[in-house]
C-alpha cells in the first residue's frame, strides 16, 4: 500500500510540474513580446507570480520598491527591480518556454513510442502478417520510449527548479531587500524580547513589593511589639527576639534595594527624574546631577536608563574610591544621552568583571552604545546613548 501511495504521489508530481511548465510557455512568449514596451511588466509578473503560488505553491513575494503604473519609462528602465523583471521575460522565460516545448516532445515520442507494444495491435491484421518479426522490432522501440520517458521525466524537474530558483531571485525581492527584511523581523523580535522582559522585571518588582516586601514588615512590627511588650521573658529568649527583629529589618532594607534595582516603581509613576533623584539622595558619595529627559522615552529605555545609573554608581562606590559623582541624563531629539563621571582612581576595564560587561549587553539590546574612558589615576567617564525611537 505505502508503494502504490508512493508511485501516485509521484505521479501526481510529475503531472504537476508538466502541467505548470505548459501553462507558462504562453506566458513567456507573451511576455518576451510585451515586455520590451516595459509598462505591462509588472502585470506579466503578477501573472507569473500567481502560476507559481497556484500551480506549484511556491510563493513569491513582490518586492517593497517595485515600479508603479504612473512612473515615467525612464524611472521604470532605471529601478534595479525592472530591470531584474526585464531579466526574467526576456532571458530566463524564453528559454525556459523553449525548454518546455523540447521536454513535451520528449513527452510526446517516449508516451508514443514506450506504448507501441498496446497499439500496434489496432494496425490491421494483414500488416502484421506482412511484417513477421514485428513484435521484437516493437519491443525494441517501446524500451527506447520508456528510456526517452525517463529523460523527459527528469528534464521536467530540472526545468521547474530553474525557473522557480530564477524567478525567486529576479521576480522577487533581491538579496539585500532580503536582508533587510529579514535585520527588520529580528529587530522586532529582539524589541519584543526587551519589552517583554521589562515587563517581567516590573511584574517581579510589584509582587515582591506587595507580598514579600509586606510580609516581612509585618513580620518586623511583631517582633517590635514582642520586644516591647513581653518584658518577662528570660534572657536568652530576648536574644533571639532581637536578633530576628535585626535580621528582619536587615532583609527588608535588602529587599527594597532589590526591588528598586529591578524596576522602581517611581521610576513608572514619575519618570526618569524622580527615580535618578532617589537613586542619588541614597548613594553614599554626593552626586550632581542633572535631568533634562522630557519627553520621556519608552518605558524599556528610561528602565535601561536608570540600570546604568544605578549599576555604575554601585560599581563607583565598589571600586573607584571616588569623592564625588557626576550624572547627567539629556535627550536630544531621538536620543537620550546618559553621562557618568567620577573623580576616583580610574583603570576600569569591563574585562575584569566590574558590571560594566552587563552594561554594554544591555545598553546594546535596544541599539544603543557605550563608551568608556577610565585612565589610570583617574577620572573615569561613561557615556552611553539610548535611542528613544525604536
Amino acid at each position: 500500500m505505502r508503494s502504490t501511495a508512493g508511485f501516485r504521489r509521484r505521479l501526481g508530481g510529475i503531472r504537476r510540474h508538466t502541467a505548470f511548465l505548459t501553462a507558462g510557455v504562453p506566458l513567456h512568449f507573451m511576455a518576451f513580446l510585451l515586455a520590451p514596451a516595459v509598462l505591462p511588466t509588472p502585470s506579466l509578473t503578477a501573472m507569473q507570480r500567481h502560476r507559481f503560488r497556484a500551480m506549484l505553491d511556491v510563493v513569491i513575494p513582490p518586492a517593497s520598491s517595485e515600479a508603479g503604473g504612473a512612473r515615467g519609462l525612464r524611472d521604470r528602465l532605471a529601478s534595479p527591480v525592472t530591470r531584474r523583471q526585464l531579466g526574467y521575460h526576456l532571458a530566463v522565460g524564453p528559454v525556459v518556454a523553449l525548454g518546455t516545448l523540447a521536454v513535451l516532445a520528449l513527452w510526446a515520442v517516449g508516451v508514443t513510442a514506450g506504448s507501441v507494444l498496446v497499439w500496434i495491435w489496432a494496425l490491421p491484421a494483414e500488416w502484421r502478417i506482412d511484417h513477421r518479426g514485428y513484435l521484437n522490432k516493437a519491443a525494441y522501440v517501446s524500451a527506447g520510449g520508456l528510456l526517452v520517458l525517463l529523460i523527459a521525466i527528469w528534464l521536467t524537474g530540472v526545468l521547474v527548479r530553474a525557473d522557480a530558483y530564477a524567478a525567486a531571485q529576479l521576480l522577487g525581492p533581491s538579496r539585500t531587500e532580503q536582508m533587510r527584511r529579514r535585520i527588520e523581523n529580528l529587530s522586532e523580535s529582539r524589541a519584543g524580547v526587551v519589552d517583554a522582559a521589562d515587563l517581567e522585571r516590573r511584574r517581579i518588582e510589584r509582587d515582591l513589593h506587595d507580598g514579600a516586601q509586606q510580609r516581612l514588615v509585618s513580620l518586623a512590627v511583631n517582633l517590635g511589639l514582642a520586644k516591647a511588650t513581653l518584658k518577662d521573658l528570660p534572657s536568652d529568649a530576648r536574644k533571639v527576639i532581637d536578633e530576628a527583629h535585626r535580621e528582619a529589618k536587615e532583609a527588608i532594607t535588602e529587599l527594597q534595594d532589590l526591588v528598586r534595582g529591578l524596576h522602581p516603581a517611581v521610576l513608572e509613576d514619575r519618570g526618569l527624574d524622580a527615580a535618578l533623584t532617589g537613586l542619588a539622595a541614597r548613594a553614599p558619595v554626593p552626586v550632581r546631577l542633572i535631568v533634562a529627559a522630557e519627553p520621556r522615552p519608552s518605558p524599556t529605555v528610561e528602565a535601561i536608563a536608570y540600570y546604568v545609573v544605578s549599576e555604575t554608581l554601585t560599581n563607583v562606590v565598589k571600586h573607584a574610591r571616588a569623592s564625588q559623582v557626576g550624572v547627567s541624563v539629556e535627550r536630544k531629539r531621538d536620543t537620550m544621552s546618559v553621562t557618568i563621571v567620577d573623580d576616583g582612581i580610574g583603570g576600569a576595564d569591563p574585562s575584569v568583571g566590574t558590571g560594566l560587561t552587563g552594561l554594554v549587553k544591555r545598553v546594546a539590546s535596544v541599539d544603543g552604545t557605550l563608551s568608556l574612558d577610565s585612565p589610570v589615576g583617574g577620572p573615569t567617564t561613561i557615556t552611553v546613548e539610548l535611542p528613544c525611537e525604536r
